[in-house]
C-alpha cells in the first residue's frame, strides 16, 4: 500500500503565518495586551484560535468572549490576507505528481469550514484532496491526534502508512501521537525547532513523490512524541 499524504493548511499549503501573527498582534493591541504574537505562534501555531487566546490572559475568560475575540482576529486576518492568497511554491505540481503516482491525499487542519474554503476553494485546491477534516469534524484539535486520525479513517489508510506535512511543533507532535511520520515545512520555523521529521523542506520545489518513498524507507516507523517538548510549548513566555 502506498502511503497517504496528509497536509496541514496554514503554513503548509500557503505561507500565511506572518499575516496570522499580524492579525493576532492587532487584536492584542486593541485588548491592551503586550504579548508578542510571532513568538506566541512559534509555540502554539496549529491550535484553534480560542485555545491560543486562552494562554494570553492572566485570568480565565468566558468561552463566549474567547470566540468573539477569535472572530475579530479572523476578520483582521482575512482583511490582511485577502489579496495575498497564493499556494506554496511547488505545491500544485507536487499534488498532481502525487495523485498520478496513486497516493491518497487528505487535509487536516484546525480551521473552521469557512476558513478552509477561504483558502482551498479560492486557490482551486479542493479537487486534489480525497478527504478534508477541520475544526468542526473533531472534538479535540492539535496537539491531540484526533485531526490526523480522522483524516486517515476517511482515507481508509492505517496511520502507520500516513505522512503528515506540518509547519508547527504542536502539529508534528499530534502526528507522532497518531503514529504517523512527518515532513516538516520550515515556512516559519527553523529545522532545529522540530523533533524528528523525515525531512525539512522550505517549500514543495524540494520534494518529489519518488524522494518521499526513499525517505519512508529511511524512517520505517514513526517517532514517539516528545512529551517534554510539547510541555515546553505550553509554558508561558
Amino acid at each position: 500500500m502506498k502511503p497517504a499524504l496528509i497536509f496541514d493548511m496554514d503554513g503548509v499549503l500557503i505561507d500565511n503565518t506572518p499575516y496570522q501573527a499580524r492579525a493576532f498582534q492587532l487584536l492584542f493591541r486593541d485588548l491592551g495586551l503586550t504579548t508578542n504574537a510571532r513568538r506566541l505562534l512559534a509555540r502554539l501555531n496549529g491550535m484553534p484560535a480560542t485555545n491560543i487566546l486562552k494562554t494570553v490572559f492572566r485570568n480565565p475568560v468566558p468561552e463566549k468572549q474567547l470566540k468573539e475575540y477569535a472572530s475579530q482576529r479572523e476578520f483582521l486576518y482575512r482583511t490582511l490576507y485577502w489579496t495575498k492568497r497564493r499556494e506554496m511554491p511547488g505545491l500544485r505540481p507536487f499534488l498532481e505528481a502525487a495523485r498520478q503516482a496513486g497516493f491518497k491525499i487528505g487535509l487536516g487542519t484546525g480551521s473552521a469550514p469557512e476558513t478552509i474554503g477561504y483558502i482551498i476553494d479560492h486557490l482551486d485546491l479542493r479537487r486534489y484532496f480525497d478527504a478534508v477534516v477541520g475544526k468542526a469534524d473533531v472534538e479535540r484539535g492539535k496537539p491531540h491526534a484526533d485531526t490526523f486520525t480522522a483524516v486517515a479513517a476517511k482515507l481508509r489508510v492505517p496511520p502507520e502508512q500516513c505522512v503528515v506535512f506540518e509547519d508547527a511543533v504542536l502539529g508534528e507532535q499530534a502526528a507522532y501521537k497518531a503514529g504517523m511520520r512527518v515532513v516538516a515545512v520550515a515556512s516559519s520555523l527553523k529545522a532545529k525547532d522540530f523533533q524528528a521529521p523525515m525531512a525539512v523542506i522550505k517549500d514543495f520545489t524540494e520534494l518529489t513523490p519518488e524522494r518521499l518513498l526513499e525517505l519512508l524507507q529511511s524512517q520505517p516507523t514513526a517517532p514517539k512524541p516528545d512529551k517534554q517538548r510539547a510541555q515546553r510549548n505550553y509554558m508561558k513566555l
